[in-house]
């Protein structure tokens, strides 16, 4: 950990600007519908494993997946009371345990094929809630 950390509302400045571009860029484009609930982190893994499957370069998709990430990270910030942490252009979110969680990174694990956003929601959830 370094020292220098920002909260709310700075460090989250980015993050929520992100996840709002992808729920925009999914009702629009997709005509898929995303609430900030855990059960539609469900249909944001699919999405991203649609778009591995088409064999689509990860520069061309680098964009979406941390919109899908910063979603991600904001479902766990409105189920938590979880806040965004920045530090040197990297974002995380701190749940009220302390715990660290890298949303950004697992969506762009979900594209290699070796995470979920659902399953790292439902984590942090967890342990956040004791």
């Amino acid at each position: 950990m370094t020292t220098h950390q920002e909260t709310r509302p700075s460090a989250a400045a980015k993050p929520v600007r992100w996840a709002a571009d992808a729920v925009a860029a999914m009702r629009e484009g997709a005509r898929l519908r995303l609430d900030y609930s855990a059960q539609s982190l469900w249909r944001v893994d699919r999405m991203i494993e649609g778009i591995r499957r088409e064999g689509t370069p990860h520069a061309a998709v680098e964009n979406a997946l941390r919109g899908f990430g910063a979603y991600a990270g904001e479902v766990i910030a409105r189920q938590t009371g979880a806040e965004w942490w920045a530090t040197g252009g990297d974002h995380w979110v701190r749940t009220p345990d302390g715990k660290l969680w890298d949303p950004i990174e697992e969506a762009h694990r979900c594209f290699a094929g070796d995470g979920s956003l659902r399953l790292l929601c439902r984590d942090a959830t967890r342990a956040a809630a004791g």
